[in-house]
Formats: structure tokens, sequence, C-alpha cells
């Protein structure tokens, strides 16, 4: 799909880069230039609330009310003038009425004087104070018992305004909408809302040995498991998909793929075809239709990695060209192209928080690369925090992927790790 126009090509950008190396480009480095190349779509739709969770939003909401509307009652008891509660001892109030929730009491409180007021009552406009009715004594029908140092002037009164004033901003642009989100638009009396359009991803897989699932397995043939393990990860952002099946390493059909994806999407994804390979014509394709950077980024897994835009027919789409091993697809995936595809999608996200926990095991690493290590966090009999690494790492291992609940980084410049040493972890509930 047509974007609006970057504001410099990924040509520009690198150039400006003394140190820019494609053959060995750190982690924070390749996110960078991806960042400074991507815009977000244009388009805006309008929906009812119910069907806006999970969208970003499209515009500022402005609150139109005050919520509350007014000073109300946040506890069952009895509404007084805060100036009348007894210094010591116990005074007894006169109960002159009572205040329902959507149903007031608009009467005079005078001195010595309480109305039994319930929550979200409106605050009789004399009293300022609530009392709980299990801190009064001696109740009855039309009086009742206030022992001192129960309460406090002003206390269990919610304000008018207090969670929202009128004018004030209710919801940010770019936030993507959450149950609470949706409770607090119904609360404003806000019925529909702008959000962003979906973002429309193509993705396929490359290579002559790949097969779909129903199709007989021939020697030295495997399943394609990136195309499911990518419609997982981009289901989870919200993203309308085009799955467009295994294309084998023929250099037309690559280019028709290419194109066809380029014509109908925002963004492509394609793992395998971007590594050295005699057979990959991946790469010349996308060196065909557009600006694109081929890189050896300085991590593992996941090492090749091309990214740009290509053009075709007048449109344009942003090209994410991920590795063919199936647990590096994934750590491309969740390190790069993800934030990227938040972006192109107008949300206001920061990049996934890693929190640091101790390592319950050493860990090899080498300086000079970010490693992605699968582990399983647990909690030990002091409740801290701690990790321990699945097992074999290999790329290819896509089990231990399952088997894991998070995922260890250790830094560019950070080297062995020892049993006890603390390292940061990227958890994977709600995002796998």
């Amino acid at each position: 799909m047509t974007h609006a126009s970057s504001p410099s090509s990924l040509h520009d950008i690198v150039s400006c880069m003394s140190d820019y190396d494609p053959h060995a480009l750190p982690v924070t480095k390749a996110q960078d230039i991806i960042a400074q190349f991507i815009t977000p779509i244009q388009a805006i739709e309008k929906l009812v609330i119910r069907q806006a969770l999970g969208r970003v939003l499209a515009t500022d909401i402005v609150s139109g009310i005050d919520v509350p509307a007014h000073d109300n009652s946040a506890m069952d008891g009895y509404a007084l003038n805060g100036s009348d509660l007894p210094a010591t001892g116990v005074r007894d109030f006169r109960i002159i009425g009572t205040a329902f929730a959507g149903r007031a009491y608009h009467g005079d409180v005078g001195a010595g004087e309480c109305v039994r007021i319930m929550t979200g009552a409106v605050m009789p406009a004399s009293c300022d104070t609530v009392i709980p009715q299990e801190f009064t004594v001696n109740a009855s029908d039309d009086q009742v018992g206030i022992p001192a140092g129960k309460v406090r002037t002003g206390d269990n009164r919610r304000l008018k305004g207090e969670d929202l004033a009128n004018g004030k901003t209710a919801l940010q642009r770019g936030k993507i909408l959450r149950p609470a989100d949706l409770g607090l638009l119904a609360s404003l009396g806000v019925a529909e809302v702008p959000v962003q359009r979906r973002l429309r991803v193509a993705f396929f897989s490359t290579g002559d040995e790949l097969r779909s699932l129903g199709e007989p397995l021939d020697e030295g043939c495997v399943y394609d498991s990136n195309r499911y393990t990518l419609y997982g990860m981009l289901s989870r952002l919200g993203c309308d998909m085009i799955d467009m099946g295994v294309i084998k390493d023929d250099p037309a059909e690559l280019e028709a793929a290419f194109r066809s994806a380029c014509e109908n999407a925002d963004a492509i994804i394609t793992s395998g075809g971007v590594s050295v390979g005699a057979a990959d014509y991946t790469k010349q394709i996308m060196g065909k239709l557009g600006d694109v950077a081929f890189w050896t980024i300085g991590m593992r897994p996941g090492r090749p990695m091309a990214f740009g835009k290509i053009h075709s027919q007048g449109k344009s789409a942003y090209l994410f060209g991920l590795p063919g091993n199936p647990v590096a697809v994934m750590v491309t995936f969740y390190f790069f192209a993800r934030q990227a595809l938040l972006h192109m999608m107008g949300a206001d996200a920061a990049p996934l928080p890693l929190i640091p926990v101790i390592s319950k095991t050493a860990i090899r690493k080498r300086p000079g690369r970010t490693e992605y290590q699968r582990g399983i966090l647990t909690t030990n009999a002091s409740g801290e925090l701690e990790v321990s690494v699945t097992g074999s790492q290999g790329s290819g291992i896509l089990r231990s992927m399952s088997e894991a609940n998070c995922m260890i980084v250790l830094q560019h410049d950070q080297d062995q790790v020892s049993a006890g040493d603390k390292v940061t972890v990227l958890l994977f509930d709600g995002m796998l």
C-alpha cells in the first residue's frame, strides 16, 4: 500500500553513520536504522467501542464531562459536615434523610444532623465527610452515635471531576485500547472512536525443501513451521494477514510473489533466502525491487537479515527478510520487526521490557554480539526470580522455544555469565 514518504532513503540514513558496517552490525544500530526509516500508515476508521479492543487510537479523546459529575460517597455510611465531628467521646447525630445512588437528598443538613448515604450517592450540599456505618454506634432509625477519631474532615468523599475533569485528555493518540480503556470511554459517554486502520502484512517462506501441511514429506524436506509462528505473532499484534504460502527458489516465482505482496500489503515478512546460499535468489529480487539493505547482525541466533522498502505498480511496502531457522525467525521478529510494525500502526508502544533476574547456571558468552537464549523463569525459596536455559540453543530447535517462558538477553558487551550473576530476561507471557 502507498505510504507517506519516508524522511530519507535507507541509503541516506546509513551513509550518515561513520561506523556503519553491514557485515557486522550491532543489534542496537540495526534497531535504530529501522526506527528512523519507518513511517506510520495514515488511514483512519471509526468503530463502536466494543469493536475497538486492541486497536490503536487515532486521535486524543478529550472528556466532555466531569467524572464523577458530582461529589459522591465512597462508602455506605452517614454524610455530615466535618466541623461537627466530636473531638472526644461520642456525639449523637439526628438522621434527617437518606441519599441513594441515582436519587440524591436535596434538603439542608444542619449542625448535629446527618444523612444516611449509600456508595455512589451524591453528597448533600452542606456535607463534606462520610463516616462508614461500621464505625458508628447505637444506630437507630432516627439517630446514630459517631465516636471521635474514626474519620477526618473530607474522608470517604469522591470529588467532582476527581477521575477525569471536563476538557482534560482521557486517552492519548497512539494508545492500544485495553479493556479498562473501553470502560473509560463508556464512562465519558463516548460510543465511537477513531482508530488506525489495521496493518496489512503479507508473509511467505522461501525454499525448495519446504512443504506445507498436508503435502507429502519427500526425502530431505521439512514442514514449514515459520508461517505458523509468524501467523501467531502477527495475530497478537492485531494485523490483517495475507499468508502467501511457500515460494520456491525460482526467480520468476519470487518476483511475482514480492510484487503481489507489495501491491496488497503495508509490510512484507519473509523467512529464508537472505543468507549467502547459491540458490538464494531472494536477495537479488529484493535488491531489484527497492531500497533494501542486507545485514549480518552481531547476534545469535539470527545473523542474516534484510530490511528496506520495495515498490511495484506505484505501491510500496516495508520489507523484513528474516532468516530461515525457526528460532531465528522468532527472535528477529520480536527484536526488530515487532517494534517497527507497531510504529507503522501508529502505536505509542515502548520496546519490550527486560527485567533483571538471577542466572541459576553458568552461560557461555563472548563479547561482541547480543545473544538470545531460551529460558525457564522460576521463583526460588527466597522468593527471588531465577532463570535457567532450556538446554541446547540451536536456532533450529523450536521445541526449546515452546518449552521456554522467557528469553535470556545477553547484551553486546557482556562476557561469560556465572551461576548467581544477574541477567536480563524478556517474559513471553502475553506476547507469545
